[in-house]
């Protein structure tokens, strides 16, 4: 990998990002797809990891330290997505008989339930979630958003290796 700058793995992780979501608003706005609840999980952790780019590329630390901040924060975002998008990838994969039954929808949970409740409900499934509306290649939405989530990795980690690189 070349020597980038905190500044241009930030950028190159912002790009990436946008990209996810006009790809995903593109699917639920021109294709007519609706998102599910682990389909807005998924959204939310890019938007965080898109943030953290966004911040990092505005500061640019010099030091280390401030390298390794933004780092550890994108790949917190970016882990938090894999395992979102790994956790509906396996729901997809469960047999009809063991899928979970479908709950209330996310909108009337966030209104009456605690967001803890909420993130427990969403995250163990619900029918919607395990149905495939939509296949590229033969890899469902979620296999394609862990595949973004996988690439988009990259900018933290280079993040750290610059962290890494100014210490040594």
């Amino acid at each position: 990998m070349a020597r980038l700058s905190v500044r241009q793995w930030s950028l190159a992780g912002l790009a990436f990002c946008v990209l996810m979501m006009a790809v995903a608003l593109g699917l639920e706005h021109i294709v007519g797809l609706e998102p599910c609840p682990l389909c807005i999980f998924q959204r939310v952790a890019v938007i965080a990891a898109g943030l953290v780019f966004a911040l990092a590329a505005i500061h640019n630390p010099a030091g280390r330290v401030g390298a390794a901040l933004y780092g550890v924060l994108g790949l917190a975002a970016v882990g938090g997505g894999i395992g979102v998008a790994g956790r509906h990838l396996w729901l997809q994969s469960l047999p009809a008989d063991e899928v979970p039954s479908c709950g209330p929808g996310l909108d009337y949970m966030l209104e009456i339930l605690p967001l803890q409740e909420v993130m427990n409900m969403v995250l163990s499934g619900s029918g919607e979630c395990a149905e495939i509306d939509f296949l590229f290649l033969g890899v469902s939405l979620p296999g394609w958003t862990l595949v973004g989530f996988i690439v988009l990795a990259l900018a933290p980690l280079g993040m750290l290796l610059s962290a890494m690189r100014e210490r040594g």
